[in-house]
């Protein structure tokens, strides 16, 4: 069965996560370097990882399957997901592609490297409503595409 993943420390709609998964019918894996709080639900699963860089990250990847979502903000993430040919979500509802991965860490190492120069690049903006509107049809869309077409 198809597993929708969560890179749950900091993620901003994990509720919206569990209300559509629930609705969908598909399993969620919350994935963490602390004990997190979730729904009592037998599709729900909170997987406690150790601390240390890429540590929930590794846990992930390493069970990630084609048609698998994982909804991260991190970029590298990503793009380890999209290498296991599952389907990566940004909390903003942004869908990382094959095609696009590649801009978005471009962009990333080069504010970076701006930051490391002591240029001031701004960080994200904050999480709108708005956003959390788009990444809950995204996210609607993206189950509903592997439901059809099995990836």
């Amino acid at each position: 069965m198809k597993t929708l993943y969560v890179d749950a420390d900091g993620c901003p709609v994990k509720d919206e996560i569990y209300r559509v998964a629930t609705r969908h019918r598909w399993p969620v894996v919350v994935v963490a370097n602390q004990p997190l709080h979730t729904p009592t639900s037998a599709l729900i699963t909170s997987v406690v990882v150790g601390r240390g860089d890429d540590v929930a990250d590794d846990y992930i990847v390493e069970r990630a399957e084609p048609g698998d979502i994982v909804v991260t903000a991190d970029l590298p993430l990503a793009a380890r997901a999209l290498d296991r040919g599952a389907r990566a979500l940004s909390p903003k509802g942004r869908e990382f592609t094959e095609e696009s991965i590649g801009d978005f860490l471009a962009s990333r190492t080069l504010s970076q490297q701006l930051r490391e120069m002591g240029v001031a690049t701004g960080g994200p903006a904050p999480m709108g409503r708005d956003d959390r509107s788009r990444f809950l049809d995204k996210l609607d869309a993206l189950i509903n595409a592997v439901q059809r077409t099995g990836r």
